[in-house]
């Protein structure tokens, strides 16, 4: 979402506070339903104070260099609009600042972030202009770069009023793509020559929001469509879709989502905050998609590229969860991010979640649940500043030595403190 405003604004507080009731000072246990032989560890917290990095997206290029993105306002006396980038080839003990080019040179962006890496070490960089003074996104731009940060090529895919929440993801072969929202329908474009050239946007569906991109292991694309659209000014009652191509996005076959969802406007109490409803393929192809409720968070799998799916629950926590992310790697072994309660009690989640061949119930090995250090600025009412989760998603990835990774937002505006934090979790 933009700026530093969370899509519903104080009615999160709200919103969570009507749908469950904690003692003060008490922390949100989960109660896992799967078996748990052991427990994740933080290995490594680094701290990397510079600039606010919300939303943050993270990539680990062949040679085990690490990029992390994410966006904020410009800094105080700057207009500067250039998209934010940071790289660690140190297994993210030390970072600095990518020079990801100029506005002169179309790196002109300051806000949803998104990053992804070919196998052959290709960047791509996808991101978007975003009016704060309108409420609106002006565009959707592709930074490329093919010597691991050093120089970029920025390439324009969109300039509609509205764009909104650009994903990008690289299939085996190499072809990237790109999804967008504009409030009026959801568009793809790709590139098969490192972005050289991008294919025309087509329309995938003619409403709804661009929720989440997965690419699969022979170039399945499936794509997550919502009723929330246009940063959150639009909402197609009853979108709530999955789409996949298995033609690299020249057809699409829209299937129903699996799960139950309170899906409403934004800043509609008593709801479950909903944004980003993550997707991902497995090694084998399997479809893997993760949500919350009331009940709990959930996952499916589908071995048939979303025709029928296998659910469980994988969760219960006494608190209301939301914002949830997932990725996988290997065989039926995922990782997952997630939010729990509000103000105060506001706690975010990380688990690996281990999906047997058969359906037997999923293994969760969770983290304790950790504080990021993010809190709203004091509103124009003079209310304190409160918890904020830093955007809508903690993007998690698995690295290649085998461990966990996640970064969170640092945003303390009373302590001037602005950045990320590199968390390394292991454990089995």
């Amino acid at each position: 979402m933009k700026g530093f405003r969370l899509p519903f604004g104080n009615a999160l507080t709200t919103a969570v506070v009507i749908c469950f009731a904690l003692g003060a000072g008490q922390s949100s246990r989960t109660t896992k339903l799967g078996s748990a032989a052991s427990r994740l560890v933080v290995a490594q917290h680094v701290e990397n104070l510079d600039q606010l990095a919300r939303e943050p997206s993270i990539v680990e290029h062949p040679d085990g260099t690490l990029f992390v993105s994410g966006y904020g306002r410009p800094v105080e006396g700057s207009s500067q609009r250039v998209p934010r980038l940071w790289k660690s080839a140190d297994h993210g003990a030390t970072w600095t600042r990518v020079n990801v080019g100029t506005e002169a040179d179309g790196a002109v962006a300051n806000s949803d972030v998104s990053l992804a890496v070919a196998g052959d070490g290709t960047l791509y960089f996808a991101t978007m202009e975003f009016d704060r003074n309108a409420g609106e996104g002006v565009h959707i731009v592709v930074g490329i770069s093919k010597d691991r940060g050093a120089t970029w090529h920025w390439s324009m895919l969109s300039e509609k009023r509205f764009d909104d929440r650009p994903w990008v993801a690289v299939a085996p072969d190499g072809t990237a793509h790109v999804i967008w929202n504009d409030g009026s329908g959801v568009y793809h474009s790709s590139t098969r020559d490192r972005g050289a050239t991008w294919s025309a946007p087509q329309t995938i569906h003619a409403a709804g929001g661009s929720s989440d991109l997965a690419v699969g292991p022979s170039g399945q694309v499936a794509v997550r469509i919502v009723p929330t659209s246009a940063g959150g000014v639009r909402f197609t009652e009853g979108t709530d879709l999955i789409a996949v191509s298995a033609d690299g996005g020249a057809t699409w076959q829209k299937r129903s989502a699996p799960g139950e969802r309170d899906w409403a406007p934004a800043g509609t109490p008593g709801t479950v905050p909903r944004w980003v409803e993550p997707l991902t393929w497995d090694s084998t192809g399997a479809l893997y998609s993760l949500w919350t409720n009331i009940r709990g968070i959930w996952l499916a799998r589908s071995l048939d590229s979303g025709v029928t799916w296998k659910t469980w629950r994988v969760a219960q926590i006494d608190e209301v969860s939301y914002f949830p992310y997932l990725t996988a790697r290997g065989q039926g072994q995922l990782a997952a991010t997630w939010f729990s309660g509000a103000g105060e009690r506001l706690q975010w989640h990380v688990a690996r979640i281990y999906v047997h061949g058969s359906e037997a119930q999923p293994r969760i090995v969770e983290a304790p649940a950790l504080e990021a250090e993010c809190w709203n600025a004091a509103d124009a009412q003079g209310n304190a500043p409160v918890r904020d989760t830093g955007g809508e998603y903690l993007s998690a990835l698995f690295l290649r030595d085998g461990d966990l990774a996640v970064v969170s937002p640092i945003q303390n505006p009373a302590a001037k403190r602005f950045g990320f934090v590199f968390w390394r979790f292991n454990g089995r």
